[in-house]
């Protein structure tokens, strides 16, 4: 089987997946969420014209007086009353313009004796220090497209147009699965030759921030009826994602499992550093990855894979990870037959690969904040060359 490309992987992966099904919830609820519809405004924002200052709704005409002060507008106040000529209306932010006026005298610019008011500064103009009826918009206008990530100003976007629930697509249930006779769990004691499972943990951690809900399927040994039945076991996932047994030694027993459990394989190896024994398939409705046993490899195709599957499922219109460019702090050297995605910081003067670039080298991955893509073939680059970066945060 050759190596797949990594976009080509990840067109494929998506290709297997079906949109989650929609549900209706409350927008307190749905921050991290992504809209599986247009949402269209019920109502216009502002409603009317309103003040965008505290001060006197007049004429601009009238300028410089001076006015008389026939009355008051406050916001959720009764409706204020008309003004003709020579007339002021005292007004507060966000308080709706009287009849007849057109501009917004602001405090500072007035002088006040009883109901009697003059004017300083420069001349007002026809709507000055006022907000218009649907400025920002108009009932009907699409307010949010369906993919739209929603955030605090999303959610209040959609208040504002009137909406108390918004569409959204339900949260994936993803299964955790961590294979190998040598894990013990996080915390227990670790004999010779044994080691603290933290690809879950990480995973967990990962997938913290977005919307799905986890389970965790525990630590299964290398062994074909146990891992099969572990398989089995999670029908009910949207996701199941294995650590370790991926490649293709005799205790890699993570493919022949998933095909005795009735899944089928979509593609397995890519053509990228680390995480080239990364697989993909189905079983039923359920997809499944397999991710590399090594923390760093697991950790970087969980970035490129896993965490973009589960924003795809979501409704996410922009699944893959966010890329932008960076300068180089450092020179570094050419690439080989494999996209290299290396563990970098972003410091004053540009990107800092990580020391350390080897698939285990976790205390490296922990100062890393990005990854740098090096793609195959690449020449070595210098200090100051610009360069491909995916963010972490």
């Amino acid at each position: 089987m050759s190596l797949l490309p990594v976009a080509q992987a990840q067109a494929r992966l998506f290709a297997l997946a079906s949109p989650l099904a929609v549900e209706t919830i409350p927008v307190t609820q749905a921050a991290g969420r992504w809209l599986a519809q247009d949402v269209a405004a019920l109502r216009d924002q502002p409603w009317a014209d309103l003040s965008a200052m505290d001060g006197y709704a007049v004429r601009a005409a009238d300028w410089p007086g001076p006015w008389r002060v026939v009355g008051e507008s406050a916001a959720g106040a009764i409706q204020p009353p008309s003004i003709g000529a020579e007339e002021a209306v005292r007004i507060f932010t966000g308080a709706p313009l009287p009849p007849g006026a057109d501009a917004i005298l602001i405090q500072e610019n007035v002088t006040r004796d009883g109901d009697r008011l003059a004017a300083s500064g420069n001349p007002l103009r026809p709507a000055q220090h006022v907000r218009a009826a649907a400025s920002d918009f108009a009932a009907g206008t699409t307010l949010l497209e369906a993919g739209r990530h929603l955030g605090p100003a999303q959610v209040a976007a959609a208040v504002l147009g009137g909406h108390g629930a918004l569409p959204v697509r339900r949260r994936p249930r993803v299964a955790l699965l961590s294979t190998g006779n040598e894990l013990v769990p996080p915390g227990a004691p670790v004999p010779p030759g044994f080691l603290p499972s933290s690809n879950a943990p990480m995973l967990a951690a990962m997938l913290a921030a977005l919307p799905c809900e986890m389970i965790d399927l525990g630590i299964v040994p290398d062994d074909l009826e146990q891992m099969t039945a572990a398989f089995a076991s999670a029908a009910q996932a949207d996701v199941i994602v294995t650590t370790g047994g991926a490649s293709v030694g005799d205790h890699d027993l993570v493919r022949p499992a998933f095909q005795q459990a009735g899944g089928t394989l979509d593609f397995w190896k890519i053509r990228m550093r680390p995480g080239k024994p990364l697989m993909a398939g189905k079983r039923g409705e359920t997809l499944f990855l397999g991710l590399p046993g090594n923390p760093v490899s697991a950790f970087v195709t969980a970035t490129l894979f896993l965490l973009p599957l589960l924003r795809h499922i979501s409704g996410a219109a922009q699944p893959l990870p966010r890329r932008i460019d960076a300068p180089l702090a450092s020179a570094l050297p050419a690439t080989g037959d494999r996209d290299d995605y290396m563990r970098a910081f972003r410091a004053e003067g540009g990107v800092v690969s990580v020391t350390s670039q080897d698939s285990a080298a976790t205390a490296a991955m922990a100062r890393a904040d990005c990854l740098i893509l090096r793609p195959a073939g690449s020449p070595p680059a210098s200090s100051g060359d610009r360069v491909t970066i995916f963010p972490f945060d």
